[in-house]
């Protein structure tokens, strides 16, 4: 049994309940594969779960951090494939949804690693399948209907940015709201640029008169939501972080509380993967931070305008 550094949440609370510990990794048996981390999703996720939000079981502690991972398999369990088939010593590969991707190893189910893209970066492709489960799935929820105009709001952020690209072989209009200094970014991947504050529906309305079909809210604010409602009817109107307004206005949120969502992202891995290895899905990356600062890295994010996926290098 080799060692790895792992981050842990020794307790609930905010980033500084992080520490860096020595942990055991065990070799891997029958399903698994063991993998030399190269690079760590961060994602706001991860902090929520230690944040003591989703509950806080002491029982629980040291809780490990960190859901996706990219490396290089250093060791494969008996007659073991992963997802994506095969595999072997040396393969670059992806994991997602892993337990604890914030270490510089880690033994994980073969059913959740695939090889990764050459297209993409150990930090990029760390990246991927969190946010872009997340995007397709409301798509799932509310599909886009060819033809029409649709609004995403935060389009400059990590989930939009990977549903403007979803949505670009599609025959739809898509209009993202933004901050003026991220109008390039949504340029970028094929969105039209809109200033979000005070006036937004009437700035979305001059854009297009004809009418909205959808709307999709990466960000979760009031204004998101309230000139969404304005503008579309409420069953085509989805949101990832607006859980509580959904609940009591009827529209549809995607998340970690529907099992429906979990299944769909888990089954959709393999179709992301296939469309950042068409290189028609990239992940921009703002920043690297070494592991031992993954508090500073959550800090970051927490912030709000990272620019940018983050992750830690072990």
């Amino acid at each position: 049994m080799n060692s790895a550094k792992a981050v842990v949440a020794a307790s609930y609370g905010g980033p500084e309940v992080l520490e860096v510990r020595e942990v055991e990794v065990p070799a891997p048996g029958p399903g698994e594969v063991t993998i030399e981390v190269r690079a760590a999703g961060v994602n706001p996720v991860d902090y929520k779960l230690f944040s003591g939000a989703r509950g806080a079981d002491p029982d629980a502690l040291p809780l490990p951090v960190g859901l996706e991972v990219a490396g290089v398999l250093s060791a494969i369990g008996p007659e073991t494939e992963i997802a994506s088939g095969g595999g072997a010593v040396g393969d670059e590969v992806v994991a997602f949804r892993v337990s604890g991707g914030y270490r510089s190893s880690l033994t994980a189910p073969a059913a959740d690693v695939f090889a990764k893209p050459a297209t993409l970066d150990f930090p990029a492709a760390a990246n991927l399948l969190l946010v872009g489960g997340t995007a397709a799935d409301m798509l799932r929820v509310v599909p886009a209907q060819s033809g029409t105009t649709v609004v995403v709001h935060a389009a400059s952020g990590a989930v939009g940015v990977s549903l403007l690209q979803q949505l670009a072989p599609s025959d739809v209009r898509v209009i993202g709201t933004a901050s003026p200094a991220n109008f390039d970014e949504v340029r970028r991947f094929g969105g039209e640029p809109v200033a979000y504050g005070d006036g937004l529906e009437g700035r979305l309305r001059e854009l297009a008169p004809e009418g909205f079909d959808a709307a999709y809210d990466c960000v979760g604010t009031d204004e998101a939501v309230d000139v969404s409602l304005a503008l579309v009817d409420r069953d085509r109107l989805v949101t990832i972080a607006a859980a509580p307004r959904a609940a009591a206005e009827g529209f549809e949120v995607v998340g970690a509380s529907r099992p429906d969502s979990t299944a769909f992202r888990d089954s959709n891995r393999a179709a992301l993967l296939a469309m950042a290895a068409d290189g028609k899905l990239v992940v921009p990356v703002s920043r690297t931070f070494p592991l031992d600062e993954a508090a500073a890295a959550l800090s970051f994010l927490a912030e709000g305008h990272p620019g940018g996926k983050l992750a830690l290098i072990p």
